[in-house]
């Protein structure tokens, strides 16, 4: 660890909060004997691709990093001839290091380098080198200069200009839905190989991350999202390798089951990122203009989904209360309780985790415009059994329920819209 993260741990850039909680980052302080940047390139019998891949990516650092550099390649057991390849390009190149790992596994290449590499800022890159490199510079200015823990490449920016088939492309888009609806995930591309981590927030969440292969760079992302840490993203230009040797569905079906672990260890508390966040997090905004109402709303995409999800849960209570109501009141009286009862839960829930809003202001007022949104879907409900008992007389209850469950699929649609639109307007909460 140099000299220039010592200071920053010790807070040094801005002093520390109380529980040594730094206020700021120090920025990286170039010395003449360290890399500021370390480039790992993970491969696995690469052969072929990896001599282009390190001259032209020291060529471009060379010509475009202002500081000194070091290119890592870390060969994932390759059974080819590319540890030797790796090792002439070494010999040729004093700013071409390796490392030979004897077991598979990118993830696990990234910690082994990233672990013991002196250099305060760390990096890697696919040997494709489908991201243009005009991009690096962006990606690892933030974290060298403080402003930044984390930085990744996104594809899915609005400015980015990517070029792949439309089967990565609707993996990838649904892969990202998924991690904003399950794991809270706010940054856009957990999955672009074109990432940099400052080297003193890697030594704290490293040990924590479980994943040895492709994974690894979501449960890093997630965890320091979690911990309060800030993650800059850059557009990027992309061009999709042909070539690729991943295999997309046994990737997808690692992912999805590393989903669910990292939503368990964080449900359950086993990741401890409570105390991350007081340690090493950054200090969250205070001044006169904070309001503790004011949370950051998820987007367009990640409100749907968690709406849709506290909508299903709703409705598997409403109906649940209604066959228990039902079985000594009529069918409107059941419908009324058990709506009125699940609306509170429902409005509560949306305000919270849906938009992102915190704290008791305008709670109570959330809830009263909240029944008021439900008193629609009260009249689609009770209209809808209206209708029932005139067209069907004597309907039994699975008939009942399959028609509640109609009526309320056309109300969770209304409810959002008028959720999002009035009930819940950012302008509203801040006014």
């Amino acid at each position: 660890m140099t000299a220039a993260l010592a200071s920053d741990t010790s807070g040094s850039a801005g002093g520390l909060l109380p529980g040594g909680r730094p206020a700021s980052r120090a920025a990286v302080e170039p010395d003449d004997s360290t890399p500021v940047l370390d480039v790992v390139v993970p491969v696995y019998n690469e052969e072929r691709d990896l001599g282009p891949c390190v001259q032209r990516l020291h060529t471009h650092l060379t010509e475009a990093f202002p500081y000194r550099f070091r290119i890592t390649v870390a060969d994932n057991a390759s059974t080819d001839r590319t540890l030797a390849v790796a090792q002439a390009l070494a010999t040729q190149y004093d700013e071409v290091a390796v490392v030979h790992l004897d077991q598979k596994g990118r993830g696990r290449a990234l910690r082994t380098v990233w672990s013991a590499s002196d250099a305060p800022v760390l990096a890697y890159m696919d040997v494709d080198l489908s991201t243009d490199l005009n991009a690096l510079l962006p990606l690892v200015a933030p974290l060298i200069s403080g402003h930044s823990d984390l930085a990744i490449g996104s594809r899915l920016s609005r400015t980015s200009r990517v070029v792949r088939g439309a089967k990565r492309e609707i993996i990838s888009r649904c892969y990202n839905v998924i991690l904003r609806g399950t794991l809270r995930a706010r940054f856009s591309d957990a999955q672009c190989g074109f990432k940099a981590i400052r080297a003193d927030v890697a030594e704290r969440l490293l040990p924590l991350v479980e994943d040895t292969a492709w994974f690894f760079d979501t449960e890093l992302l997630v965890l320091a999202e979690r911990s309060g840490l800030r993650i800059h993203e850059v557009p990027v230009d992309w061009v999709d390798d042909p070539d690729s040797r991943v295999d997309v569905v046994a990737t997808a079906v690692a992912d999805l089951k590393g989903v669910a672990r990292v939503g368990k260890a964080l449900a359950t508390g086993a990741l401890p990122v409570a105390q991350l966040r007081r340690e090493v997090g950054r200090a969250e905004i205070v001044g006169a203009g904070a309001d503790e109402t004011a949370g950051v709303a998820p987007g367009m995409t990640a409100q749907i989904v968690r709406f849709a999800v506290i909508g299903v849960i709703s409705t598997v209570a409403f109906l649940l209360l209604y066959s228990l109501f039902r079985t000594a009141m009529p069918a409107q009286v059941s419908n009324l309780l058990a709506l009125v009862i699940t609306a509170v839960a429902n409005t509560a829930a949306n305000r919270r985790l849906t938009f992102g809003i915190r704290g008791t202001r305008h709670a109570g007022r959330s809830q009263v415009e909240g029944l008021v949104v439900f008193g629609l879907g009260l009249v689609l409900t009770s209209g809808a059994l209206a209708l029932l008992d005139v067209l069907s007389p004597g309907a039994g209850h699975v008939t009942e329920l399959v028609v509640l469950v109609i009526a309320n699929a056309v109300a969770t649609l209304l409810r959002f819209v008028a959720y999002r639109a009035w009930v819940f307007h950012p302008r509203r909460q801040s006014a």
